[in-house]
């Protein structure tokens, strides 16, 4: 195995892990950034508030995505079989 293919690879990674955990990561930061202001402007200071709608938005953000996600980690995964099997044959 080469230096290119294994850098590639790890590229390959790194690009599928934030793909794959944007939806999930932007839904939070909305949602987080949406209850800030909320709680900003009416002084309510409550835990809950901030933690029960992220939650919420981020089981609806993974129960549509999580199709596309599984399927870009399975490719991913793919890839690097075959890559791994090709090794043993250069």
């Amino acid at each position: 195995m080469n230096q290119t293919l294994a850098l590639d690879t790890a590229r390959l990674g790194l690009q599928t892990g934030l793909l794959v955990s944007l939806p999930v990561l932007a839904t939070a930061l909305f949602l987080g950034l949406i209850v800030s202001v909320f709680q900003a402007v009416t002084q309510i200071q409550e835990a809950t508030l901030a933690f029960v709608p992220k939650l919420l938005g981020v089981g609806v953000a993974t129960a549509f995505m999580g199709n596309w996600m599984l399927t870009t980690l399975v490719q991913f995964v793919h890839i690097c079989f075959q890559r791994a099997a090709n090794i043993g044959w250069q």
